[in-house]
């Protein structure tokens, strides 16, 4: 079977629709940490699952360890979406948000439970938004934190994912004047790639 590729149509196509679902997961991540959100630009690749820690280092010059909570996603197209965050900018979260988090004697569940809050907004809205776009209505599974002190070539160990080529799709969001930054990161497999280009091409073909 051939490997599963985009055509530069369907980048430019999936590229807006996360655009759009951007804004809707910024909306959302602003009024949970009352803050303003800068977006990035999203980025699509086809990477070799083993090459997947390099080439997300490339996009988000990331060195330092991370926080990462996964979560399953399906529909005929399927993968897991990863929200990662600098362990060293999670502390300054617990400052911009009220009770239970920042005056919690139990700092250190309170940072975990605010990074999963943070994951499950960013994943809920921006995964439904775009399969929505795409006419699928995905299924979640619980998220789940794949650990708070971790390399980037630790995240995606072989064994961690299953699959051998993946579509990374990278957005992040970052609050003014402060230097911490959230990492969405979908990844899918082959089968729901192929699944991916024709209902990137059914959309192109809509307009």
């Amino acid at each position: 079977m051939s490997e599963p590729i985009l055509t530069e149509d369907q980048r430019d196509a999936l590229q807006e629709v996360a655009n759009l679902a951007m804004g809707q997961a910024a909306t959302r991540l602003a009024r949970l940490l009352d803050s303003f959100i800068e977006l990035s630009v999203p980025r699509v690749r086809m990477v070799a699952l083993s090459d997947a820690a390099h080439a997300l280092r490339e996009m988000t010059g990331i060195e330092d360890t991370v926080s990462a909570v996964r979560q399953g996603f399906r529909s005929d197209i399927k993968g897991e979406a990863l929200v990662i965050c600098r362990s060293d900018c999670i502390a300054q979260l617990c400052s911009l948000v009220s009770d239970p988090y920042a005056r919690s004697s139990y700092e250190a569940v309170s940072q975990k439970e605010l990074v999963f809050d943070v994951a499950n907004v960013l994943t809920g809205a921006c995964v439904s938004s775009i399969l929505d776009q795409l006419g699928r209505t995905p299924v979640f599974s619980a998220p789940g934190m794949l650990g708070e002190a971790l390399t980037l070539d630790e995240v995606f160990q072989p064994g961690v994912l299953q699959w051998q080529v993946a579509l990374l799709v990278e957005v992040n969001f970052a609050l003014e004047d402060h230097s911490f930054r959230a990492h969405l990161v979908m990844l899918m497999a082959e089968e729901s790639i192929r699944h991916m280009n024709g209902a990137l091409d059914a959309l192109l073909s809509s307009l």
